[in-house]
């Protein structure tokens, strides 16, 4: 069913059949058609054209598109066509999700007679098991548990047992004896370290939280590795289940990298060969930073986990033939500037353009100055000005990057054969070359300085000149986007505490994270370097970072750990406290630890605005501890920069960085690195050899995988007592036939929402909070606090996920008017926890709806933040405008997105968010139509249906894509 052509009728396209020069590789040459607008199309929209030229089978892929795909000029923003990825990409968080639903088809189609091994990826499937890492173990605290979702937030172990002071070690203890180099600022045989740095070392020794003995400092990443495995035992077994029982899927095991960084190094083929064929690389993935992979010249976006699964199982990706801005790049980069300033720089620029939904597409002389790790870096940006993609063609840059990496000769010169003959491949140099672009924007890279975002979102950049004044701003403005309103009288605030016997004073704007995490910069060498230099020009001048700074750095894979290690930096960055923690996502995503507990009580006794610096791109309030309300995001030496200085509100230009023990004042641009001296750094230690032992270590994978037993059945046995990994209620009741839209009848909001709720607030995400209804749950099966784990962990049981939905304590509702995770059941006016409400809801049998306003779901991509709302029993979602991506996923789970008419808004409309709602919707539905809303206080006014095309009124029409695609195998 699920074949992308038919054995017994010829391709449509075969005249199109060419062969490289060797004559063994074919492929199909769109300049076979002899038709003058293809060397107009942007290179991004010659990749869909091959893609759909090669999989047309007059089913999923028509004729009818290709022609359309050629006539992009006229067709742009108007034809809707399909795009057959060349591959799918997985991270555990949604690719739990995605191969628990298949588990569960599989169960759905059994039940009706059908053969559960039908059930499979057609589309090549990479799970890449990478977001599961917390840090439990680092160099600037003590860790109070294994986990970070409970216990007591003390500084010295588990509340269980009492801390000593000062633990002496126990040289071959299970904890691995004697502690090595120091982390915050060295160690007695460190010559050249101020004495005050030794106190404080041997004031904080670092715990293991079973045995309260110190461990080594070299085994932290270990020990960080091993409790990562031992809590996620249970999903490891289910994924090692999957690689077995699924065609089609690939699985790799924790400690190897993380998922973006994989994609680059090792996944990305940039040309496929399959079947004797040769053609394009491309690519959908569930991590919001699969846009990276377009700076090696692939073709590449993020998708939800609803959409992965049905390109998994054949169906294209449909979409409207977008527009292409041509992005031209001019001029040559600032000295100081590194290629986060250029990717903010050029992030405001196409923010502002108002790009939305659109293609972008690289070109002009300034592409010579940004080295492949600058590509991706800017590419993998591009969701935060709501582009879908931004486009790197292949040209010599990107071909002296790929002879760096496991690229054999014969490959280089295949691929370089081929983009040329497809006329893939640019050269700036003859602007004739260049393709006809929907418009054009220029951007001057001299124009760039150094940037930092926030304090509270992505898109508010403050210049680094200007920061101590920004936030000084931020302090005096009234709640909102960036600020705090704080009075005037507490501005000045100091509160003094104690942390490892030592006091220690914060302020308004004081650091108390700080994180180089495996996130968008940890690709680029450049800026690695940069930082790791920094370090070591910090520690030779004589500076520290105060230990009570969780300070950490989760590599995007052991490529950085090796190029940091051979380049030298690596031990002066763990002198800072930026120690390798292991590999994953872990601050990004909430998995930070609570804060020591006297730094956590000093930030709640002054009411101070405490921030965290990190070098990723989201940071959105609350996100990365509860009680650091303002989050920067910056370039990895700018991280390390202000945990030196241990506090945002500085003036780098006018005040000293810190001052020695000496006395001696020393600046910023005192241990700065020139560009020289990290480009040479670079070429001497970023080679081949790393990519060659890189590519061996992930082969080999590790022990505890390799000897993980897991089930051999075709049909995953569940078991009733797991708290990981449940059967999903998707397919309940699920039978062949299609049934009419059934109206909305008489519903009730269940929130009444504002302006830009993202899918943080919708979806469950971080640590499990003691009080949450999924921590009831797990309560009632017999788990302590400690063993709740993460959202994202449990992510492939709807229970606690279903439990989590708009568990945000920032989320806005206005019918209980302030933040938290409650609603007002309005049968009975009482306040409630938003689970325990949609439970008495559905138990009367009452429809849900939500009300919300401007750019409701914007954020990351999140399957949960669909399928969360479809289990709670919401049918509809009136707002006055989507983000596209979470639109789709709303149809996607068969829930209605409908769109206040311009101008209206629940607030013009009178709307108090009590009334009751009914909905009429016609058996004929269709993409785009206008729809009648009442309400029990009289009101009536028009929304309209936010289908995009046929395909999504009947995913509405089957009740969600994945019932679609089990009626199809029925």
């Amino acid at each position: 069913m699920f074949l992308t052509s038919s054995l017994s009728t010829p391709h449509p396209f075969n005249h199109l059949i060419d062969t490289l020069k060797d004559g063994d590789r074919k492929y199909f040459n769109p300049q076979k058609m002899n038709d003058a607008r293809y060397d107009k199309l942007p290179l991004s929209i010659r990749v869909l054209l091959e893609a759909a030229i090669r999989k047309c089978d007059g089913f999923y892929v028509k004729e009818e598109d290709v022609h359309n795909i050629l006539d992009w000029s006229e067709q742009q923003n108007v034809a809707e066509v399909p795009f057959p990825p060349a591959r799918v990409l997985l991270q555990d968080f949604t690719g739990i999700p995605a191969m628990v639903d298949l588990a569960a088809m599989r169960d759905a189609v059994t039940k009706h007679g059908a053969d559960p091994s039908l059930v499979n990826p057609v589309c090549p499937t990479d799970l890449i098991v990478d977001h599961s890492l917390q840090i439990d173990l680092n160099k600037c605290a003590i860790q109070n548990a294994p986990n970070p979702g409970g216990g007591d937030s003390q500084s010295q172990g588990p509340p269980s047992r009492p801390s000593p002071a000062r633990p002496t070690p126990r040289r071959g203890s299970q904890c691995g004896g004697e502690r090595g180099s120091c982390s915050k600022g060295g160690c007695s045989d460190t010559p050249g370290r101020p004495a005050t740095a030794v106190q404080q070392i041997e004031n904080t020794p670092l715990l293991c939280p079973f045995h309260l003995q110190p461990v080594s400092e070299p085994e932290t990443a270990l020990k960080n590795q091993e409790l990562e495995l031992i809590r996620n035992k249970e999903r490891l077994q289910f994924f090692k289940w999957c690689s077995k029982a699924f065609k089609n899927v690939n699985v790799v095991p924790p400690d190897v990298g993380a998922v973006h960084q994989l994609n680059l190094e090792y996944l990305s083929q940039v040309v496929q060969e399959s079947q004797g064929f040769i053609y394009p690389d491309s690519v959908v993935g569930t991590d919001s930073h699969t846009t990276m992979i377009n700076g090696l010249g692939i073709l590449g976006w993020g998708v939800g986990g609803i959409e992965s699964e049905a390109v998994m199982l054949g169906q294209p990706i449909s979409l409207t033939l977008p527009q292409v801005v041509g992005c031209r790049l001019v001029g040559s980069v600032n000295i100081l500037a590194t290629s986060i300033d250029i990717v903010l720089g050029i992030t405001k620029h196409l923010r502002q353009a108002g790009i939305a939904g659109k293609f972008v597409e690289f070109f002009g002389p300034g592409m010579s100055q940004l080295s492949v790790p600058d590509r991706t870096t800017i590419a993998n940006m591009c969701p935060e000005y709501n582009a879908t993609v931004s486009f790197f063609p292949v040209d010599h840059v990107t071909l002296k990057h790929f002879k760096q990496t496991n690229f054999t000769e014969e490959k280089l010169e295949l691929l370089e054969a081929y983009l040329k003959a497809v006329k893939l491949f640019r050269s700036y140099e003859d602007s004739s070359e260049d393709p006809q672009y929907s418009e054009v924007i220029e951007i001057n890279l001299s124009s760039m300085v150094p940037h930092v975002s926030g304090p509270k979102r992505p898109q508010d950049r403050v210049a680094v000149s200007s920061m101590k004044e920004d936030f000084q701003s931020c302090l005096n403005e009234k709640v909102g986007f960036k600020g705090f309103h704080i009075s005037k009288e507490k501005q000045e605030s100091l509160v003094p505490f104690l942390h490892g016997g030592q006091e220690y004073e914060l302020a308004h704007g004081s650091v108390v994270i700080a994180a180089v995490i495996s996130c968008t910069n940890n690709c680029n060498p450049s800026v690695m370097l940069t930082a790791g230099l920094l370090a070591k020009k910090a520690v030779e001048a004589g500076l520290i970072v105060k230990p009570y700074i969780r300070t950490s750095l989760a590599p995007g894979s052991g490529m950085v750990t090796h190029y940091l290690n051979t380049s030298g930096v690596l031990p002066y960055l763990s002198q800072l406290g930026f120690e390798v923690i292991g590999y994953g996502c872990a601050t990004c995503v909430g998995n930070t630890a609570p804060l020591p507990e006297t730094v956590s009580e000093a930030i709640k006794e002054g009411d101070l605005v405490a921030c965290g610096v990190l070098s990723g791109n989201r940071h959105f309030e609350g996100r990365l501890c509860d009680c650091v309300r303002a989050n920067y995001l910056a370039s990895p030496p700018l991280v390390v920069a202000y945990a030196i200085a241990g506090t945002v509100s500085i003036n780098f230009e006018k005040e000293p960085l810190g001052v020695t023990s000496e006395g001696k004042e020393v600046y910023l641009r005192d241990v700065w690195p020139t560009r020289e001296e990290v480009q040479q750094i670079e070429q001497d230690k970023v080679i081949s050899s790393i990519f060659t032992e890189l590519r061996a270590r992930r082969e080999k994978g590790n022990t505890f995988w390799n000897n993980l037993e897991c089930p051999e059945s075709v049909v995953f046995p569940w078991d009733p007592k797991s708290t990981y990994i449940r059967s999903p209620s998707f397919f309940n009741k699920l039978c062949k036939e299609v049934q009419p839209p059934q109206s909305i009848e008489n519903a009730h909001a269940l929130l009444f929402l504002g302006d830009k709720v993202t899918t943080d607030h919708i979806s469950p995400a971080g640590s499990i909070a003691r009080v949450s209804a999924a921590a009831k749950y797990l309560l009632s099966k017999r788990l302590t606090p400690r063993e709740f784990n993460s959202y994202g962990a449990r992510r492939g049981n709807d229970a606690v996920m279903t439990r989590g939905t708009f568990a945000s304590i920032k989320l806005q509702n206005r019918l209980i008017g302030k933040p938290g995770p409650k609603t007002v059941h309005i049968p009975s006016g009482q306040t409630l926890d938003v689970f325990e409400a949609v439970e008495r809801y559905q138990r009367d049998g009452i429809p849900l709806i939500i009300l919300a306003g401007k750019q409701y779901g914007s954020g990351n991509s999140r399957d949960w933040a669909a399928k969360g709302p479809y289990l709670l029993g919401v049918r509809a979602v009136i707002a006055e405008s989507f983000e596209k991506m979470h639109k789709n996923h709303l149809v996607g789970m068969g829930i209605a997105p409908l769109q206040f008419l311009p101008g209206q808004s629940a607030d013009s409309l009178e709307l108090c968010g009590k009334e009751k709602f009914t909905i009429t919707l016609p058996e004929d539905l269709s993409p785009k139509q206008m729809l009648t809303v009442k309400t029990s206080s009289g009101k009536t006014f028009s929304v309209t249906t936010l289908f995009d095309n046929e395909m999504d009124v009947a995913f509405y029409r089957h009740g969600g894509l994945l019932r679609y695609v089990a009626r199809t195998m029925l």
